[in-house]
């Protein structure tokens, strides 16, 4: 059964970083695609950044030149600085297959606030 367990959301200051982390288990596959996702709230699900196999990622307009994702065979990090307030929500790990069908498996989140 494959897991992702999300780790390092927290409260920082506007301005700030954080590093969060999410390490996969239980496939006997490698998942074709990585990223995170958040959720505000009151706000629907929305795409931070992906990561293919290798390094070819893609990001939120938002996020671009702040939040940087990288993969390490099944763990997959975000960097986040200068972070603003409107970063606030929860941050799900997100890890893909596509054996025929595509299967999408999620994390537990883990909750990133930006204030004073």
């Amino acid at each position: 059964q494959v897991q992702l367990v999300e780790s390092g959301g927290g409260l920082v200051q506007p301005g700030g970083s954080l590093r969060l982390s999410c390490a996969a288990s239980g496939s006997k596959y490698s998942f074709n695609t990585m990223g995170w996702y958040r959720q505000a709230p009151g706000k629907e699900r929305e795409l931070v950044a992906t990561i293919i196999s290798g390094s070819i990622s893609n990001y939120a307009d938002s996020v671009k030149g702040r939040f940087t994702i990288s993969r390490l065979r099944n763990m997959v990090y975000l960097q986040m600085n200068s972070l603003k307030p409107e970063d606030t929500a929860v941050y799900y790990c997100n890890a893909r297959l596509r054996l025929g069908e595509t299967y999408d498996y999620w994390g537990q989140g883990t909750q990133v606030t930006v204030s004073s």
